[in-house]
């Protein structure tokens, strides 16, 4: 029975391709939407995520998110390292700042160009200011020049993802060559490489490789009238705002921006180890590691001693991104198209297979005379509706993943949560119930003389 349910299922392509084809779009809608969803959520927090090594921050009671910046007298820093349970306490610096500089070429198209002169480029950039002595919250990963260079005077290190804001006249075609081998460019590129760069060759890495960033290092420009240098290249996740990302020294960042009463932003803390603890001996550091104090009891303390919000890195990234959710319309939105995909994946593959179930009665009522029972007659719409619904739900996942890998690393934001597999498959399961029981219900009331009928 079971065969002869796979062979009516397929027996019309077109209807058999149709049903597949709208749990397919059903499928891909809701999968890609809600990973775009996520991934976009996740940005509001990047920079909470960047930055590592610290268990809590530590910040005005009336800050909401990471972007609201509530700036606290620098005492606090001092009243913070004083609470019982708190191993080190430092610094950060997070706002805005207006940088100036010069483009070197125009490209063709931008609508700020003037002819027979460079473009003044200024832009909005997101500053950050570390400690000085400890450099907790640096970028991870530095892709050109070096985090021990952002000692220097007047020092800054600039996030690769928005570079092209701050040097629109740059050769970006160049970009593409970047970590490949010199012997791998063309004639025309080494050349547009000798004409930009202040090596006077193709600047490379310690393999051999094409350092394109290295094009940056070195470069200057301007914040609240200070000079600033770029020692190096970072990359750092992508936020919110589309603005590049500027790190520098928390004493530096003060004359970066105009100067006011307040400067602290936020304080990194770390939570001590347990005193109850006796620890255990790593032999590849050759230390004795101790756990430490739940860093919420540690936030408890802060709060009671100080009067300050004291979060967890994951606390804080949530109370980010449940403010996004609440108070922006980006849920709705979203919601908004992956249900327009639902309900349309449920009218195209509702309505086609309840048409097939229409076309195949005749066939139904034959086996019905033949003595097939009403149990097996609907089991066969089921295993039909499971086909087609496994069908449609990966064919519908996978163009969504391959959707993901393509704009992976590029402007478009795209995470897949755990539950958007589960999610994608209940609207799936909930789609191919509607779509049977309308089946079940014409074909349980099925006469058998209906095949004797002409």
């Amino acid at each position: 029975m079971h065969w002869i349910a796979l062979k009516m299922l397929t027996g019309d392509k077109a209807k058999f391709f149709g049903i597949v084809m709208g749990l397919t779009f059903a499928s891909l809608l809701i999968y890609q939407q809600g990973s775009i969803f996520w991934g976009l959520m996740l940005r509001t927090a990047g920079q909470v995520s960047d930055i590592r090594g610290a268990d809590l921050w530590v910040m005005d009671n009336n800050v909401r998110y990471v972007d609201d910046v509530k700036p606290m007298i620098e005492n606090n820093l001092y009243r913070v390292r004083g609470v019982e349970g708190v191993k080190w306490a430092v610094p950060l610096y997070k706002g805005n700042a207006r940088a100036k500089l010069n483009s070197k070429q125009l490209v063709a198209g931008d609508p700020r160009a003037r002819l027979g002169a460079d473009l003044k480029v200024i832009e909005q950039v997101i500053l950050l200011g570390l400690d000085d002595f400890s450099m907790v919250g640096a970028p991870q990963k530095v892709i050109a020049g070096s985090l021990e260079a952002l000692r220097k005077p007047d020092a800054v290190i600039v996030d690769f993802t928005r570079l092209r804001k701050l040097y629109p006249g740059e050769a970006w075609t160049l970009e593409a060559t970047h970590g490949k081998p010199v012997s791998s460019l063309k004639p025309e590129q080494v050349a547009l490489y000798n004409d930009r760069t202040i090596y006077g060759r193709v600047p490379t890495d310690d393999k051999g490789n094409v350092a394109f960033y290295d094009l940056f290092v070195g470069r200057e420009f301007e914040m609240n009238d200070h000079r600033a240098v770029v020692v190096g290249i970072c990359e750092a996740t992508r936020t919110f705002q589309s603005n590049a990302v500027v790190y520098t020294t928390y004493s530096r960042a003060k004359y970066f921006v105009p100067s006011e009463r307040k400067m602290l932003s936020y304080i990194l803390a770390k939570a001590d180890d347990d005193p109850n603890d006796k620890g255990t001996y790593n032999p590849s550091t050759g230390q004795v590691e101790r756990k430490t104090i739940d860093p919420s009891i540690v936030a408890k303390s802060i709060l009671d001693q100080t009067g300050l919000k004291a979060r967890t890195s994951d606390q804080f990234k949530f109370d980010t991104i449940e403010y996004y959710l609440k108070y922006t319309g980006i849920p709705i939105n979203f919601g908004i198209t992956a249900f327009l995909g639902f309900l349309v994946g449920t009218a195209i593959a509702g309505q086609t297979f309840y048409n097939f179930t229409l076309e195949n009665l005749r066939q139904f009522g034959a086996l019905k005379a033949m003595g097939a029972t009403n149990f097996k007659i609907v089991g066969m719409i089921l295993l039909q509706a499971v086909v087609v619904g496994l069908l449609g739900y990966g064919i519908g996942c996978g163009l969504g993943a391959g959707f993901g890998v393509m704009s992976n690393g590029g402007e478009l934001a795209f995470h897949t949560h755990t539950a958007t597999l589960p999610i994608v498959g209940g609207a799936i399961v909930f789609i191919c119930i509607l779509s049977s029981i309308l089946c079940i219900r014409k074909v349980m009331v099925l006469e058998p003389a209906i095949v004797f009928r002409g």
